[in-house]
């Protein structure tokens, strides 16, 4: 990606997610809505607005009302940016937040299970009292 395509999507990125943040007069678009990445063609003509939108059950409706109300944000970022030339802006749900919450979610009840570990990477032989640990005699130097 040019470096201009990068300045436009991180100002877009910007504009985007601070209009979503003031909220849309539209009663589909309700949750919460991140605005995760932003990517521009390299004609500068296009740009995919990735979003993440919690909860779950709100997601359908929402896009469904972000992609109709596409053509008033990309004026209004326009007007709020103040870029002479707008790129179309195209939504696309982006999932890999939750994806990421759930793996962690099971890493983590997996670990919760496990015995500590000792400095030594092993397991923590504090409730076993009759393991002893044989020390070879130094030898004198």
């Amino acid at each position: 990606m040019s470096r201009r395509c990068e300045q436009l999507a991180s100002t877009l990125h910007r504009g985007v997610q601070t209009l979503l943040t003031r909220g849309l007069s539209d009663p589909r678009i309700s949750g919460t809505i991140t605005v995760t990445e932003v990517k521009v063609s390299p004609d500068l003509k296009v740009a995919t607005v990735s979003v993440s939108i919690m909860p779950e059950s709100a997601e359908k409706l929402t896009m469904h009302g972000l992609t109709s109300a596409s053509r008033h944000i990309r004026h209004q970022v326009s007007d709020m940016l103040d870029l002479s030339r707008t790129p179309e802006i195209r939504f696309r749900l982006d999932r890999t937040i939750k994806e990421q919450a759930a793996i962690f979610r099971a890493i983590s009840e997996a670990t919760a299970g496990l015995k500590p570990l000792d400095e030594a990477g092993e397991e923590d032989g504090s409730a076993d009292h009759d393991k002893t640990i044989e020390k070879s005699p130094e030898e004198p130097t």
